[in-house]
Order: C-alpha cells, then structure tokens, then sequence
C-alpha cells in the first residue's frame, strides 16, 4: 500500500514539507491507543538469531536508521516500533542553526535517490537532550554529532567535545560526521593531523565521563563517518587512522558529490545545484568502500554500511562485503517501513 498509494501522494510535495507532516503523522498515530502494538506487529521481528554484539552493545538486529532522519532526537520512540534494531539522530551542533536556504531537499525519482544540502540544520543539544531523556529504552540510539556553521577552525574540536560531552549520558554510541559535503573548511575535517587530535580529545573525554560510580556512565564506542568517494589510498589513510588511535568503527558512507550515470538530466541536475547524492546511485560506492576496509584490514574493526539499501538484497550485498551492521534511510522513504522487516527476513533465511 505504500509504493502504490501513500508514496506517490506524498512525492506530489515538496520533500522537506513532507519530512514534517510525516513526522507529525507518525506522532499523531501514535499516541492512539493501540497503534504502537498495530505497527509493532507489522514491523517487529524478535528472533535472538538476529542479535548482534559489536563495541559492546546488543543491538536486537542489525538493521538502523541513519542520520539525517530524525535530527532532533523527536521521533526514535515511535520509529523504533517499526524494526529498527538502533536509530542514529543528528548530525547534532552545539548551537541549534537553520541550515542552508531553502529548496535544499530534491528527489530524483527515476534514480531513487535524493540530493541534499541541508546544512546540518537542527534545533542544537539542548533540544536533543531534552527529547533524550525521555527515552523508552526501546532500541540503541546513536548520536551523529558535527560542528557549527559559523565556527571557526581553531574551535572545530571544541564544537565536537561540547556535543559529545553534554549528550554521554543519553546516547549509547557517537559518530563523528566529519565527512558530510554540505558543511564548510570540508577539507580541515578531512585532514589526518587534524582527525588525530580530533579524535583523541573525545577518546580523553570518554575516558574522563566514564567513572564507574555514575549512573548511566561508560565509555562510548566512536565511530567515524567517512565519504563514498574516497580513493584507494585515501581509504588506506582511513584503515592507518582506526588501528592508530583503535577507533571502535567506521560508517561507510555518507553521501557522495559524484553526478555520474544519473537518470536525471543534466539540465535537472544543474537546477539542483550542489549537495550530497544518496539512494540507488551510491550503492555500488558505498559497497566498495565496504569491501575495501574489510579486506584491506582483515576485519579488524567493525563497519556499518549504508549507502542505497533499497531491498533485502542490497542489505545482504553489504553483508556480504564485510558490514557488521546496515542503516537505511533514503531506501526508507522509497520503500517504506516494510524494508526493515524484509530485511530481517533475508538476514533469518541465512541463519
């Protein structure tokens, strides 16, 4: 009923229009009594075989929904009734900031993907902390945390301590998204010397939040969110960097600023203008980048793949490359919530 009714009313709408209503939609529905258990039942799969261990967590299975989706940490309780096994928020600043001008959220239809430059938009920690804690504890959440506009590069690091020292205590797991292309100085959060001390601040930080004696407080896995279009050498950097300073992981990828062998035209293209690519044309991207980490590090950290997970297959085919775990979230709006339960499904049919 989704692709053939309830997607193409809703892509007759600007996109970031419908991200809102479908959001106050979720919300509505959910406060029903009754609907939580109706979508559970459609959705949920529990089965301990699609259990995962990773950087010392359970996830219940292995399929999340990226970053991006639900910025402002508004919606998690009531997506996590439709199978996510984690829910990644943010990219989340320290100050809350409007992002980049509006129509910055396209469709490509033909494709399945989306290009976007967003910005990263959102309402700032303190919004984020305030809807954390009224977690349900219902599934692991990620916490996708990222720099302001405005800052400058002397105090890059400084907006990411503050992000990952204020939220702790109410994310299981961070990622450090210094690989999104719609944020300004891209090529300072790309450098090795500056992700060095990056992300050894935020490991000394973890270390100093996590006395045994508090409540709720324990060393975070961090992750590194790196881009599609890296080459083979830059991804060797990349495999250098995580044995350097034992990163818990990396999540491959974020969205790319390659056009080639799109659908769309180029005079579409052109009136789109700039921003990063996701959906079906960033799979096969997203999937080297994957099998290149695994195979070139002997699996020696896990990976979480994302990039164009439009159906079961895709999922398995990320798998297979070496991802531990898989997020979905343009594969989401273009197939519906029935894709985390087929995926699961396929992941079952291997056990």
């Amino acid at each position: 009923m989704y692709k053939s009714l309830i997607r193409p009313l809703l892509f007759c709408f600007d996109p970031e229009n419908v991200h809102h209503f479908t959001f106050a939609l979720i919300k509505f529905l959910s406060k029903i009594p009754g609907v939580p258990s109706i979508f559970r039942s459609l959705y949920v799969i529990q089965d301990v075989r699609l259990e995962r261990e990773l950087f010392g967590l359970t996830f219940k299975n292995p399929v999340g929904l990226a970053a991006g989706f639900d910025k402002n940490a508004v919606l998690y309780n009531e997506l996590a009734n439709f199978g996510f096994g984690f829910i990644e928020i943010g990219t989340v600043t320290p100050k809350g900031q409007i992002g980049n001008p509006k129509k910055r959220l396209f469709r490509l239809k033909d494709d399945k993907g989306i290009i976007n430059r967003m910005g990263f938009n959102n309402e700032g920690l303190e919004a984020a902390i305030a809807q954390l804690k009224t977690n349900k504890g219902k599934v692991i959440i990620g916490g996708n945390i990222g720099k302001n506009t405005q800052t400058q590069p002397e105090d890059y690091t400084n907006d990411y301590l503050e992000c990952f020292e204020a939220l702790h205590p109410y994310v299981d797991y961070f990622v450090l998204n210094v690989s999104c292309p719609n944020v300004n100085s891209h090529a300072k959060l790309n450098d090795k010397d500056y992700l060095l001390e990056l992300i050894a601040t935020v490991q000394d930080a973890n270390v100093r939040l996590s006395g045994r004696a508090v409540p709720k407080r324990r060393e975070r896995p961090i992750l590194l969110k790196i881009a599609p279009d890296l080459n083979d050498g830059q991804l060797q950097e990349i495999i250098d960097l995580v044995n350097e300073t034992q990163l818990d992981g990396v999540i491959a990828s974020n969205t790319s600023t390659d056009r080639a062998g799109l659908k769309a035209s180029d005079e579409r293209l052109k009136d789109i203008g700039n921003g990063g690519l996701s959906g079906q044309p960033i799979k096969t991207k997203s999937t080297r980048v994957i099998k290149f980490l695994a195979e070139k590090s002997n699996k020696a950290f896990p990976i979480i793949g994302v990039g164009g997970i439009h159906s079961a297959e895709d999922a398995l085919e990320k798998l297979d490359a070496g991802a531990d775990l898989v997020q979905v979230y343009t594969g989401f709006i273009y197939e519906g919530p029935r894709l985390i339960k087929s995926i699961n499904k396929a992941i079952l049919k291997r056990a």
